[in-house]
């Protein structure tokens, strides 16, 4: 089980100088996959850390299954924007560094390893160098470095938004096969507001800082009910009048936030 809980969550900074969160309140279910989007600064990396045990509330419980989050564990994996590959370790040694620390005989390693370059479709690249890869090919080796410590909960922080625009809709629709292929709790922060509405089962909208959420809209129904997943192409998917209603929505609220208005 992974389910993730906010419950009245604040985090301040600098002695308190600096509010950050403000009554942060959320339920992710178990093999669910929210977005997070906001205005920059709004908080959104930040909840994304207290999830991971990288940062505590100041006030408030942030759980994973139940349980207060206090530190880092394995029970979680995190993606960031950056590939964060270890540049004189091949693909192999780099998806390997996990598991090690879990001294897992050698055996259980390589057969562990062997199932993540499968899955992210990386078999030939096994023994290239991550300066010899694209960038998708590097967030993809970043990605099964990820699954293959078997976390029940994945944190993925921007993590397409170094990729240029044609290699980011790639690995969306990487991401979304996976999604339904090997399915995990997954909290995923970005900017794009198109991404969000494409990859999450629903959307969570913060305010400006001091971060709050202010509202969540619920994809999946409105997927499931317009059958998005019978287009195979993102931009069939972002055609639909249904998408471009959520899209608007989204975008309108994120102006006003910025105390944009429309002319």
């Amino acid at each position: 089980m992974g389910s993730i809980s906010f419950r009245n969550v604040d985090k301040t900074f600098g002695a308190g100088a600096i509010k950050a969160l403000e009554g942060i309140n959320l339920e992710i279910a178990d093999k669910e996959f929210v977005a997070i989007v906001g205005p920059s600064g709004c908080g959104k990396t930040t909840c994304l850390r207290m999830v991971a045990g990288f940062e505590a509330a100041s006030s408030g419980d942030v759980l994973v299954n139940g349980k207060a989050v206090t530190a880092p564990g394995p029970d979680r994996a995190v993606v960031f924007q950056q590939f964060a590959l270890f540049p004189w370790k091949t693909v192999r040694e780099n998806i390997d560094l996990g598991l090690r620390n879990k001294n897992l005989p050698a055996a259980a390693r390589e057969e562990a390893i062997a199932g993540a370059l499968r899955l992210m479709s990386l078999e030939s690249h096994a023994d290239a160098f991550p300066h010899q890869l694209s960038g998708g090919m590097q967030q993809r080796v970043a990605i099964a470095r990820a699954y293959v410590l078997d976390p029940v909960v994945l944190l993925m922080d921007e993590p397409f938004g170094a990729l240029d625009a044609q290699t980011r809709v790639v690995m969306q629709e990487e991401l979304v096969r996976l999604a339904r292929r090997n399915p995990r709790t997954v909290l995923f922060i970005t900017h794009a507001v198109e991404e969000a509405v494409y990859l999450a089962d629903r959307v969570a909208i913060m305010t400006r800082r001091p971060g709050r959420i202010k509202e969540v809209l619920d994809i999946r129904t409105v997927r499931q009910s317009e059958n998005w997943d019978s287009h195979p192409k993102i931009e069939d998917v972002m055609d639909l009048e249904s998408f471009v209603h959520l899209r608007t929505h989204i975008w309108k609220s994120l102006r006003e936030e910025k105390g944009f208005r429309d002319v």
